[in-house]
């Protein structure tokens, strides 16, 4: 009987996955393997928030595959040298994964592929993350979008089918191969500032937050999304980046075109990072490599610890700290905060927010920070500069949202005018 290893990655579910089903209908046996390998992934090795995340979900994926008789073979590694000592250990025959999107991981992968299929054995790589791949979408003139509202239009007229039911019936080996424990992997925080992390990672987390999203948010969505103060969003975005549900799920359950649009953002901020790879470290627009950045380190740590004296900038920034994710409303006033007001920039942003958030995800975090930055495709041009306190009016009117995570008045570390008259200034001098 054949043996195929099933490579996990952020894949971390059992239905709709199609490389599981692959492995399972290869009529052999199966034996799924998780490889932590983070500094391969530099300079975006997963950080701390999405390490806590990680350790959660690898667990629950294990509980499931255990229901189908499998269990989660758990290595550290280098990649390439891990797989090849479990395809001798196991005599495996194929190794399939479903693919990754971000450059150094594509490039890893690719080695991988090519090494594996050079040792004589089968590798092959499958979509479970996106609607489309990356490439697929393309202009009139072949080349890669840069404006969304186009990009949604191509994706609706190629249409966007529902993933097949498939059962899985996948056989194990008699004998298993040897195996970390999950804690050998040190995820998890130590001291543990996690405790106040209310989330459930892993696909029964995901399949509860999805049914809450359509019961009871999918109705008042396009104005309570922007309220921080209720959950009106999905909250489905950490459950998206590990792959515990797939977009195609989320899709079929979800099916108001308002929200099915930021399903279609998060293809285009992928398409993005797909065909302008430089983009997680420098700007789209490549006149803003010269604009005038600050260095100016008390007043980062101010925003970071959410002690700006901007009430709504503070409370992002402490329910960040506090739950491992900040409403998407308050992302972008308290991010236009630290770029715009503070001149401070945007990388220096998108790497706090990497490491703290547990949906951190390379193309949402690299799209978003350059549409406040108004420095990428698609952006909010830089004079569109938020008033934190005309916004916390707005989305927050009763304060609800404030007094909840930020509470005690702070002393504002600027004056927004002064700072807002001191950003277009700098605006000028790119002379754009």
């Amino acid at each position: 009987m054949t043996t195929t290893i099933h490579w996990f990655r952020l894949d971390l579910r059992v239905a709709d996955n199609p490389a599981l089903v692959a492995a399972s209908q290869s009529g052999g046996v199966v034996v799924p393997v998780f490889i932590w390998a983070p500094e391969e992934e530099a300079p975006w090795a997963p950080g701390a928030a999405s390490r806590w995340w990680l350790h959660h979900s690898l667990a629950a994926l294990d509980a499931e595959l255990r229901k189908l008789g499998l269990r989660l073979i758990i290595r550290r590694g280098p990649t390439l040298t891990t797989l090849r000592a479990l395809v001798r250990e196991t005599g495996a025959t194929a190794v399939v994964w479903n693919r990754r999107y971000e450059p150094v991981v594509r490039a890893r992968d690719a080695q991988v592929q090519v090494a594996l299929q050079a040792d004589g054995r089968q590798a092959e790589s499958f979509n479970s993350a996106l609607l489309f791949e990356p490439a697929e979408i393309q202009t009139g003139s072949g080349g890669p979008y840069r404006v969304f509202t186009p990009f949604w239009r191509a994706c609706l007229k190629r249409g966007i089918g529902l993933s097949p039911e498939r059962s899985l019936r996948p056989n194990g080996p008699k004998s298993w191969p040897a195996s970390l424990k999950l804690g050998d992997l040190g995820l998890l925080p130590k001291p543990d500032w996690a405790r106040g992390f209310a989330w459930q990672p892993g696909s029964t987390g995901a399949a509860q937050e999805l049914q809450r999203f359509v019961q009871t948010g999918l109705v008042e969505y396009k104005t309570g999304r922007d309220c921080p103060a209720r959950v009106g969003t999905s909250r489905l975005s950490p459950h998206l980046h590990f792959g515990e549900i797939s977009p195609r799920q989320v899709w079929a359950a979800a099916g108001r075109e308002d929200y099915r649009r930021q399903l279609v953002w998060r293809e285009f901020a992928h398409h993005l990072l797909y065909h302008y790879p430089h983009t997680a470290e420098q700007p789209l627009r490549p006149e803003f490599k010269k604009f005038p950045w600050r260095k100016a380190a008390a007043e980062l740590a101010a925003w970071q610890r959410g002690r700006t004296g901007f009430s709504l900038v503070d409370a992002g920034l402490r329910e960040l700290w506090t739950t491992g994710w900040m409403h998407n409303r308050v992302r972008m006033v308290a991010a236009s905060f630290l770029v715009k007001d503070l001149l401070i920039p945007w990388q220096t942003g998108a790497r706090w927010f990497w490491d703290t958030h547990v949906d951190a995800d390379l193309a949402n975090n690299t799209l978003g920070w350059q549409w406040v930055a108004g420095c990428g495709a698609d952006a909010a041009p830089f004079f569109r500069i938020f008033n934190p306190t005309t916004q916390a009016e707005k989305f927050d009117p009763d304060g609800k949202y404030i007094s909840r995570w930020a509470p005690e008045p702070v002393p504002p570390i600027v004056d927004h005018s002064a700072a807002r008259t001191r950003a277009l200034a700098a605006l000028q001098q790119l002379k754009i």
